[in-house]
């Protein structure tokens, strides 16, 4: 009985925290929306992050741009975050949906190599910073221990050009499509 209760508190901690911030992230939307009619422009955050299924606070689905000045800019990639229960105690798993090339992201399953995703979480990381590290990340490719040996080969070897060549092709391929709403 004691671990079901102990398991149940744990739920209720992780659907609070959920609710908080996609409370949060409907506020950020609204307002980002409001402002961008008041310029008369579009809104261009670079985040639309969102349940999968309505009700159920534990599976989500984002919407990423890549980062200017990479191969991946004018792209739109799409990320699943599956939130254990023990949230945000333990990270979301978190993988590409889009097909991405990138030496930190394996490119057959999506899985991301990030150290905020594994060792490093703390709780202050909420799932909104998460889907931005990402997209640092998508900027900043890290060689050293790739999950794509592709990709870092080709960037530990000093081939920049070639990995950005190969990386803009997949993106152009793979992530060319409209940023959802919110």
């Amino acid at each position: 009985g004691i671990c079901l209760l102990d398991n149940m508190q744990g739920w209720s901690a992780a659907q609070n925290r959920l609710n908080i911030e996609y409370k949060e992230i409907k506020r950020e939307d609204s307002k980002r929306s409001r402002k961008a009619k008041a310029k008369k422009a579009k809104n261009d955050d670079s985040i639309v992050l969102m349940p999968s299924r309505e009700g159920n606070l534990f599976d989500w689905k984002a919407f990423v741009k890549g980062p200017p000045d990479s191969p991946y800019e004018g792209g739109v990639f799409e990320l699943r975050l599956q939130v254990p229960q023990q949230y945000p105690l333990k990270p979301p798993r978190v993988h590409f949906k889009t097909k991405v090339c990138h030496p930190n992201v394996l490119f057959k399953t999506g899985e991301i190599c990030l150290d905020i995703l594994k060792d490093a979480w703390t709780p202050v990381w909420t799932l909104e910073t998460t889907c931005r590290a990402i997209v640092t990340l998508l900027g900043t490719p890290e060689a050293s221990s790739p999950l794509n040996c592709d990709a870092g080969n080709l960037i530990r070897s000093g081939d920049i050009r070639g990995f950005n060549s190969l990386a803009r092709m997949y993106t152009l391929e793979y992530a060319m499509q409209e940023m959802p709403k919110a």
